[in-house]
């Protein structure tokens, strides 16, 4: 590791231990280390061309398709679920989850704000978790109020099941509540997202993981937060947009980073005033 990376990781680490409130976006590349794939599809798994019935996988994955052929929506998303349920949370997952309960005893407080339909961060132990794309193990009923959350790895889960799954109140099909292609974004959780953010001046560092997708709702938190003066971190093996205008650039994968950055605020904490 060359020793310009040292120095901001030492750099970052350092703006940490000082930091009250900080916010971690986060993307596929976080899971990418649990074995994940990282490229598009609604949690990965598809590069380039078409899906065995001859449509991209965006169309399969789709509010429409999901109307017209249910079945073809279901078969995608539970190869989704078959390839989450194989991973486990890693560092990263637990680095961030041990940090919003170290940032609580002190007075301050960690948000995760994710693309990610995986559930590990839950997994890893975090709770201020806002799922932007929802999550797969949340079931919900088409046309009634049924509803219900399950785990991925239970045997008797719907992801786990060939048929295309019934709701057991009323017999119409059911779906994880995730967010599909041409369905709009869960109003409450960005309503509670702007709540947390507070126009830039709800966090003093702010954190890009692993994604370089280039949607508004990514990219304006941190352009806002470079606005304001804050700390803006991005990790993040290739360069991208933002890599040249967040404070610090870490061209890192996210398990390295954290777990480095970790050891050294740990190191930082020991050491007399």
């Amino acid at each position: 590791m060359t020793s310009e990376i040292e120095q901001k990781l030492e750099a970052v680490a350092t703006e940490l231990c000082r930091a009250k409130r900080v916010l971690f976006i986060t993307g596929a590349g976080i899971s990418a280390d649990s074995g994940l794939p990282t490229y598009r599809g609604v949690g990965g798994l598809y590069n380039t061309g078409q899906t065995e019935e001859g449509y991209p996988i965006e169309q399969c994955l789709s509010a429409s398709m999901f109307r017209i052929r249910p079945e073809i929506t279901w078969k995608y998303m539970r190869r989704i679920g078959e390839a989450v349920v194989q991973c486990q949370p890693n560092p990263a997952h637990t680095v961030i989850a041990h940090w919003e309960k170290d940032f609580a005893q002190r007075g301050g407080k960690v948000v995760v704000f994710t693309q990610n339909i995986d559930g590990y961060h839950r997994l890893a132990g975090s709770e201020n978790v806002l799922e932007i794309h929802g999550m797969l193990s949340e079931l919900i009923c088409t046309k009634c109020t049924w509803e219900t959350s399950l785990d991925l790895r239970a045997s008797h889960h719907p992801l786990l099941q060939d048929a295309v799954p019934k709701c057991p109140k009323c017999q119409a099909i059911i779906r994880p509540r995730i967010v599909l292609f041409e369905e709009m974004l869960p109003r409450p959780v960005l309503v509670q997202f702007a709540e947390e953010f507070a126009g830039g001046n709800g966090f003093d560092m702010v954190f890009s993981i692993g994604t370089s997708a280039m949607f508004p709702y990514i990219t304006e938190p941190m352009y806002e937060s470079i606005r304001c003066g804050k700390t803006t971190v991005e990790i993040n093996p290739a360069v991208g947009e933002l890599s040249h205008r967040v404070v610090y650039h870490l061209p890192m994968g996210a398990a390295d980073a954290l777990t480095r950055l970790n050891a050294l605020v740990s190191d930082i904490f020991k050491k007399p005033p």
